[in-house]
């Protein structure tokens, strides 16, 4: 894709989705010449629109203060390098092409220019691999802080994976027990004791043993995946479901008349690169041959150039039927922008009441925020944004609804840095919004008055009951609960505070009033007032429905839900007079 056009796409991209942060993705995105020039050019484009941009590991060789200031942004994303090997023995035989002197001035670089946590990806288990290259791990991150300093603290996040091979590789015969690899990830762990600011996640070596069996198998694999999947795999990777899918896997293998160890103790005495491999009747334009070859010269660290900077190495992928590799010139990179940050002034304050209904009830309180900010980021208004090290847009929405609740009078409150008339925003926002939230009025309110969560006064509900038997109570046993819930001096609730410490509360003066509004076979429906206190709590559904059991003696469902307004304090009425001077 041509430089141009990829600027283009981003930009018009980000406009029409009003998302704030973005990333350009690929197996090696600093391959890519025109990184640099692509990534300077976004930034000068959306600058002064809270917009930043993310970028996946990179290769630190190629990490310069350029690149550090294109993904710096308005929120700094992290920055990850992938050193592979503690040694520079080892990177030799896996061809990494980075040298000692390249990892520290990468990783210095990152430091300088304001990170202070670094993520670094190594693997163990590697071909030509001794323990001295494991320890080397250790003594590689001792070395980047020593020469890191001068800046403030500055500390590490390793993923420690599990090599495991993969087809058409000259690393495909390899092969590392599980055994072996728990020796090498104690003996790191060990090594690594005693850094500080150092943060070490590790795979499971379950998961490797998962990932090499799958990944080197033959046909009869396909009935292993089939009853794993029935057993219960899936999402293996994921830490809390390890056991549960070794486990999966451990019944479809045997199931199949296989083990771990099947393809190992067929290879047992043997020279592994003599056997036939599973995908050797596939073509992909390397030669076995060439395969064999690399090999020899990656055991004798021999570091063979890129060929799209060198020489052809003749692995059979470039030719007439494939295509040559043909390197384009990256574009000159253009001049930095000075950076603008978004704009903070507040010029006024829009109250806007609006509705979350149908699908739009499944969206949480943090989805809601996000979706606003985006349509209001797609319907270019000028939204004021917060003066903090991360800037965010000034809106607050009114009490958070449970998920799946619908809203038939939400609030929000949102500043801008222009004015504009309220009517102008509804007609420009409501088509960015989708079908659930309409919004049903805005108002200029002062930009002086109190947040919106500190006006809250309460809130209605509509609420609907039926007995767990599916039993009808009559409609006076109904009234008589209501009656004897709302005469009630007190309604004790106990239950434990976040930190598990037994709790009792008095809910009465959460509850204004209990309404039966009318019962159709074993439902009703209640309409049901509630306070929102300064702390921002109020009664719960599922609060009211414990107390109304306990006043029928009865088990109760919860049936429907909707709150269908907010109410605000009295001094929130009072809306900014004509020629109100604005802070």
């Amino acid at each position: 894709m041509a430089p141009d056009e990829v600027v283009d796409a981003v930009e018009t991209g980000m406009k029409t989705t009003g998302y704030s942060d973005f990333s350009l993705l690929s197996l090696s995105c600093s391959d890519y010449l025109a990184l640099p020039a692509v990534g300077v050019e976004l930034r000068n484009r959306l600058q002064g629109q809270s917009v930043s941009l993310s970028l996946p590991s990179q290769r630190v060789d190629r990490f310069d203060e350029t690149i550090a200031g294109i993904i710096g942004g308005a929120r700094r994303t992290g920055v990850t390098f992938a050193p592979e090997a503690g040694t520079q023995r080892l990177r030799d035989i896996i061809n990494k092409g980075l040298t000692d002197q390249d990892l520290l001035r990468g990783v210095r670089t990152a430091y300088e220019q304001g990170w202070r946590t670094v993520k670094l990806y190594f693997m163990i288990g590697l071909p030509g691999e001794t323990d001295a290259d494991v320890l080397g791990i250790a003594e590689t991150v001792r070395w980047l802080k020593r020469e890191c300093h001068g800046h403030g603290p500055f500390g590490f996040h390793l993923t420690i994976s599990n090599f495991t091979p993969k087809p058409h590789t000259p690393f495909q015969w390899h092969q590392v027990s599980s055994d072996d690899l728990r020796r090498k990830q104690a003996l790191l762990r060990q090594a690594l004791r005693g850094i500080p600011r150092l943060k070490v996640n590790e795979t499971d070596v379950r998961i490797s043993a998962m990932e090499d069996f799958v990944g080197r198998g033959d046909r009869r694999l396909a009935q292993v995946i089939v009853e794993a999947w029935r057993n219960g795999a899936g999402m293996d990777a994921w830490w809390e479901s390890v056991e549960r899918a070794y486990e999966a896997w451990n019944q479809a293998i045997g199931a199949a008349g296989l083990n771990w160890r099947d393809r190992q103790q067929e290879q047992e005495g043997k020279d592994p690169t003599t056997l036939p491999l599973p995908w050797d009747h596939m073509d992909t334009g390397v030669d076995r041959q060439w395969l064999l070859d690399d090999l020899q010269r990656a055991m004798a660290a021999m570091v063979v150039p890129d060929c799209s900077f060198a020489a052809c190495s003749s692995c059979g992928v470039c030719g007439p039927e494939f295509g040559h590799n043909r390197i384009v010139a990256p574009p000159p990179i253009p001049g930095a922008s000075a950076q603008v940050r978004p704009v903070s002034r507040r010029v006024q304050r829009l109250r806007l009441r609006f509705t979350k209904e149908g699908d739009a009830a499944l969206l949480s309180h943090l989805d809601l925020l996000r979706l606003l900010e985006r349509a209001l980021r797609s319907a270019a208004l000028p939204i004021s944004f917060s003066a903090g090290f991360h800037p965010l847009p000034r809106l607050q929405v009114g009490h958070a609804l449970p998920l799946g609740v619908e809203g038939g009078g939400e609030l929000l409150d949102l500043e801008l840095a222009e004015v504009v008339p309220p009517v102008t925003l509804i007609n420009t926002l409501q088509p960015r919004l989708p079908a659930g939230i309409r919004l049903l009025t805005a108002e200029e309110v002062p930009l002086g008055q109190k947040s919106l969560a500190q006006l809250l006064e309460g809130g209605r509900w509509i609420m609907g009951f039926r007995p767990e038997s599916g039993v009808p109570l009559p409609s006076p046993a109904w009234q008589a609960a209501c009656g004897a819930v709302l005469a009630a001096p007190c309604l004790p609730w106990e239950d434990t505070d976040k930190k598990g410490r037994p709790r009792q509360r008095d809910l009465r003066p959460l509850l204004k009033d209990l309404t039966l509004l009318g019962q159709g076979g074993a439902a009703v429906r209640l309409a049901v007032d509630v306070a929102i206190d300064a702390s921002g709590r109020s009664l719960k559904p599922e609060q009211l429905e414990t107390i109304l059991a306990g006043r029928l003696g009865e088990e109760l469902a919860i049936t429907t839900l909707r709150r269908d307004w907010l109410y605000l304090r009295p001094e929130a009425s009072r809306p900014r007079q004509a020629g109100e001077p604005r802070p």
